[in-house]
């Protein structure tokens, strides 16, 4: 790890949702900085958490083995960026589907994430696309054509509000 912590993803460990060990003190400050700012330094990191920047780097490195923190990323404007548009899909599927059905729904452009549900409907994606147009075609060609899909419906994002996430102080 060098001393500006690059964008990078680390691999999902088995057992995912579960902590390999307890999080102490320093390193719930440690999260609760790289939430803040992920590019900071190493040695900036140390200073705010009050610890060495051997321990730091000790700690950063046993945060990513362990999967806890799982990647590095930016946050992005996405109308900015040209994604204009935002909406929710639920999926009704086949049972037993879900494995081929999310895995083909990871593979399509615009899809930003995927969760399997226990609910009226069985998976929610969220779509970040340029414009209404490629909203329907993503919708009506692409995921409506996935094998094992029976219906979906679609919500249409006016405006979002970041939350306060998780207190790591």
């Amino acid at each position: 790890m060098t001393d500006q912590m690059s964008a990078g993803q680390a691999s999902r460990p088995p057992g995912m949702g579960r902590s390999a060990r307890p999080l102490d003190g320093p390193d719930r400050l440690i999260l609760r900085e790289l939430v803040l700012d992920a590019r900071t330094s190493i040695r900036s990191l140390a200073g705010r958490v009050h610890i060495s920047r051997a321990n730091a780097y000790a700690r950063v490195d046993r945060l990513l083995a362990d999967g806890v923190i799982t990647g590095f990323s930016a946050q992005i404007a996405h109308e900015r960026a040209g994604l204009g548009t935002s909406a929710y899909v639920s999926l009704s599927i086949e049972q037993n589907s879900w494995r081929d059905v999310s895995a083909r729904l990871g593979r399509l452009p615009y899809v930003e994430h995927v969760s399997m549900l226990g609910a009226d409907f069985d998976v929610l994606v969220l779509v970040r696309a340029p414009d209404n147009a490629a909203l329907r075609d993503l919708v009506l060609d692409r995921i409506q054509s996935i094998p094992g899909v029976q219906t979906t419906r679609t919500w249409l994002v006016f405006d979002e509000l970041p939350g306060l996430g998780a207190d790591w102080s």
